[in-house]
């Protein structure tokens, strides 16, 4: 497996080199001063931050899917606040994979694959995401 580095730092240096005049009432010669200014630009920083944030996003519904569908397994009472708010939130992101499959339900206990098939595609859609972003932040050699 190999691997890229999409961040590259640009080193400028310029070095000056000016004579000063002696101070006055010393019978020294002029003395050499040397400047030097360093310029850094970092390429690529922005497609780290947009990558981040992409994944970021992408962590937060996987994990709040991934209790969802936990509570659903082991289940988890509805009447408990923090429950019935897993549940609210990741309504919105489960309900575009209801009927896929069959629920299937004992006792007190669901399984509720689309809540897996959603953490899944919302993980392939970061990942395209994070794929588009690196091409756009790519620069023409």
């Amino acid at each position: 497996m190999t691997t890229a580095v999409y961040e590259k730092e640009v080193v400028e240096q310029e070095t000056t080199a000016e004579e000063t005049a002696a101070p006055a009432g010393t019978s020294a010669g002029p003395d050499r001063v040397s400047r030097t200014s360093v310029t850094s630009i970092r390429a690529g920083e922005s497609y780290n931050r947009a990558t981040q944030a992409i994944w970021w996003v992408v962590g937060v519904v996987d994990v709040a899917l991934a209790i969802r569908f936990l509570f659903k397994l082991l289940g988890g009472s509805s009447q408990a606040g923090f429950v019935r708010f897993i549940y609210d939130v990741t309504q919105v992101l489960v309900a575009p994979f209801h009927g896929i499959f069959n629920t299937t339900v004992q006792g007190k206990s669901i399984l509720e694959p689309e809540s897996l098939v959603a953490i899944v595609i919302y993980s392939l859609i970061g990942w395209g995401l994070v794929s588009m972003a690196r091409l756009m932040s790519k620069r023409p050699a």
